[in-house]
């Protein structure tokens, strides 16, 4: 049997980063109430309409607030957070190979420092531009649809606006260094263990040693 011979070409950098902002919206579509509920965890007792709802625990602020605000409101910021991954993911993720290849020169098989030297400077890229799209998302997310609730942001871009006359540019970002650290040390430490794990594989089995048990 003729196997399928894997292509040595790399996918252009396009592909790559359309590739995993795609799969970085996915994701985040279905995670999204799991997210929402975080925030609204870590919000508790911050505003005065809010002192009579209690949150306990992830299921339980989940079914709390299909109870008292709607299942709409478990994807409040949606918008915003796909915004946020088509920027972010595509960036940390999609750049990573040719952020290694620049630190490398192009050369085989770098080793772990640059690995991690990639990943944190793709993640910190990453944050420094998709921070707005993160704020708006955790102000929907952490905003109530509740009756006499006043809603302090109607739409995404209704919210970047605001915020920006409200707050100046630096409303923008607010939190951003931290959300740099946070996310330089998640990213290399995620694209680097796949990197060293992944890359062992052809060697050990290739596709016609597959197709050969077969």
């Amino acid at each position: 049997m003729v196997g399928f011979k894997p292509s040595d070409v790399p996918p252009p950098l396009g592909v790559k980063m359309a590739s995993a902002g795609a799969a970085a919206c996915i994701a985040d579509i279905v995670t999204f109430p799991l997210d929402t509920a975080k925030v609204r965890l870590q919000i508790q007792g911050e505003k005065k309409a809010v002192q009579g709802i209690r949150y306990r625990g992830v299921f339980g602020t989940i079914s709390t607030m299909i109870r008292t605000e709607g299942p709409k409101s478990l994807y409040n910021g949606l918008v915003a957070g796909l915004q946020r991954q088509v920027c972010f993911a595509s960036v940390r993720i999609g750049l990573y190979d040719n952020v290694k290849n620049f630190y490398t020169g192009g050369k085989d098989n770098p080793g772990v420092l640059i690995r991690i030297l990639a990943g944190c400077t793709t993640g910190a890229m990453a944050v420094s531009f998709a921070q707005p799209t993160d704020v708006v998302k955790v102000r929907f997310q952490a905003q109530m649809n509740l009756d006499g609730v006043a809603r302090r942001y109607n739409g995404t871009m209704q919210a970047y606006k605001h915020i920006f006359q409200n707050e100046g540019l630096r409303g923008l970002w607010k939190g951003t260094l931290p959300n740099i650290t946070r996310n330089a040390l998640v990213n290399c430490t995620e694209l680097v263990t796949y990197d060293l794990i992944k890359e062992p594989i052809p060697n050990t089995t290739s596709m016609n040693d597959m197709n050969t048990r077969l």
